[in-house]
């Protein structure tokens, strides 16, 4: 009896955690297949640039995904990370301290940025997708008035740091010998900017998703009206989902600036990451329809936009060609999605 209970809870936990199976699976695939072709494949320094190129996407993917799971849509959340990035190049420099002090600056931006957009969703009671339109230019315009033109001053050692494996951080900052102590060795290849993203997931997002706001978040998106029913704080709940997600961009364009050593107030850039957040929220598992998914599902999303992107610049792909591959994955990811909807006969099944 034991045994058939178990296998059961498996078979229900797998089904709940198919989109995020199928990602990590089609990530492995390709990554794999990625590293076996290149000429330094399966070395530090191909992980190293390819965590550094993750990075960025994987943080506005995370931003996106918590208004997705209330059911809505954050246009903003490439103009939160370039506002931040523009931000970062007037603030990262100076002494230890005044760094430190810009970087918590820079993520207070993009959470406040993101506490904005839930005030005017609940207290204007305007859809997501048209609020976070109207507040994206606006933090647009603030970027363009920071940084009219590409450039800032962003400290050479943080940024080699920050954009190299826990090694270079030792040797830069003196400390573990210089990198050669004998307990630093195991864990001196870890790229910094994987090393972040994991801490992000593990110390921010799973905290926050099992956490009464964070269970909240899905009950909305499964259903408002049951939610709001049940006694749960609806307003609170949204206006933490926003300013989380303006947390996660603000990581994003502050490790950008570490990153590009500048800033830029680039709108077709901001644009290019927003639609691609939402295509690694949808490639990840998490439903449109709100209340299922998860952040972790949109990192590995985001894993898979750029594994693809690296099989382009392996296998020299015709650049016009391109889009017309990604926008083929993307729209099979996304009937895989809906095929789910297509089942149903009662919408009542799709939150069971």
């Amino acid at each position: 009896m034991n045994t058939a209970t178990g296998s059961s809870d498996l078979r229900i936990r797998i089904r709940q955690n198919a989109g995020l199976l199928t990602a990590i699976a089609v990530f492995l695939v390709f990554y794999i297949f990625y590293n076996a072709n290149h000429p330094r494949g399966f070395s530090n320094a191909v992980l190293i640039q390819n965590s550094n190129e993750v990075f960025t996407l994987a943080m506005v993917a995370m931003a996106q995904t918590v208004p997705v799971l209330l059911g809505g849509l954050d246009l903003s959340v490439g103009a939160i990370m370039t506002l931040v990035n523009t931000l970062a190049s007037h603030v990262m420099n100076g002494s230890p301290l005044q760094m430190l002090g810009g970087a918590l600056l820079c993520l207070a931006t993009g959470a406040l940025c993101g506490f904005f957009n839930g005030c005017v969703v609940v207290f204007g009671r305007i859809q997501p997708i048209i609020a976070t339109l109207a507040t994206g230019a606006i933090f647009i315009g603030i970027a363009l008035f920071l940084r009219p033109s590409p450039g800032g001053d962003v400290d050479g050692d943080l940024s080699w740091a920050a954009t190299n494996d826990l090694l270079e951080v030792a040797a830069t900052y003196g400390f573990a010998e210089g990198g050669e102590a004998a307990w630093f060795q195991p864990i001196a290849w870890i790229p910094v900017p994987l090393l972040i993203l994991i801490a992000m997931g593990a110390l921010v997002w799973l905290p926050y998703a099992r956490s009464v706001t964070g269970r909240t978040v899905y009950a909305i998106g499964s259903g408002e009206g049951a939610a709001y029913m049940s006694g749960l704080n609806i307003e609170r709940a949204k206006i933490s989902a926003f300013t989380m997600g303006g947390f996660f961009a603000g990581v994003g364009g502050l490790y950008l600036a570490l990153q590009t050593s500048s800033g830029n107030a680039d709108i077709p850039q901001a644009g290019a990451y927003t639609l691609n957040s939402i295509a690694a929220v949808v490639i990840g598992g998490t439903s449109l329809l709100g209340g299922a998914g998860g952040a972790i599902g949109s990192i590995f999303g985001a894993l898979v936009l750029r594994t693809i992107s690296f099989n382009f610049r392996i296998f020299e792909f015709d650049p016009l060609l391109q889009p017309l591959f990604e926008g083929v994955v993307l729209l099979t990811a996304v009937s895989l999605g809906a095929l789910r909807v297509l089942r149903v006969r009662n919408t009542l099944e799709l939150f069971r």
